[in-house]
């Protein structure tokens, strides 16, 4: 019997196969990155906005994603890789990673796990130098600093917020990097510290600030 799974990718595959759709056929690993971005996000609002339906549909979305992707490296000479190729590597990524699980290694709690988990991908990654090794630079600015406040710590770096320690006066020209790049900074900084989401506590500040703007909008005009 084939599962709803297996009719997504024969779906698919009849998309980008002979007579086929035009514009599925054309795309590329780097055409559909603005889609995957956009999905994801997507994703994210559906998550946080508590609305299962639009969770259901938007993870289809970022699931239709992967696997036209894995559809387009089985196509591309020197990528050769397939669906079933991912899900056989992640498959084994999550079994290593999970010796608590699967394996003699014992964990008693969440932080045990993550413990557990980095050193796993220590040794997987034995080739990295940097503790930056592997961070994605086009991560949203505010994951990029938490992340990157994190991987300070690894490292051995004590960061502390710059209050007090900015020149009252700023050029006009470095007032965006010198000011409000070290405010944003320190606010990261103090959110790690607490133990706090930065780029989450944004997003929902920013909801709410739409939230506002659609009931001003909703108002009777003079």
């Amino acid at each position: 019997m084939t599962s709803e799974l297996d009719r997504l990718v024969a779906v698919m595959a009849r998309l980008r196969g002979p007579g086929g759709c035009p514009w599925d056929a054309e795309q590329t690993h780097a055409s559909l990155v603005r889609y995957l971005i956009e999905e994801t996000a997507e994703l994210v609002d559906a998550i946080e906005t508590g609305d299962p339906a639009t969770m259901r549909e938007e993870l289809g979305d970022v699931l239709y994603q992967v696997l036209f992707h894995a559809d387009l490296a089985a196509a591309t000479p020197g990528e050769g890789f397939t669906i079933e190729d991912v899900a056989r590597d992640t498959a084994a990524k999550m079994v290593g990673r999970h010796p608590h699980v699967f394996g003699d290694a014992e964990a008693a709690d969440a932080d045990a796990v993550v413990e557990v988990w980095e050193e796993q991908k220590r040794r997987e990654k034995a080739d990295r130098v940097s503790v930056l090794d592997g961070v994605p630079m086009q991560m949203p600015s505010l994951l990029l600093a938490e992340k990157l406040v994190g991987r300070a710590a690894r490292a051995g770096l004590e960061l502390r917020p710059l209050a007090g320690e900015r020149p009252e006066a700023v050029d006009a020209e470095e007032e965006e990097e010198a000011a409000l790049g070290d405010a944003l900074l320190d606010t990261v900084i103090d959110a790690a510290a607490r133990g706090l989401d930065a780029e989450r506590a944004l997003r929902g500040a920013v909801r709410r600030l739409a939230d506002r703007i659609r009931e001003t909008e909703s108002r009777p005009r003079p």
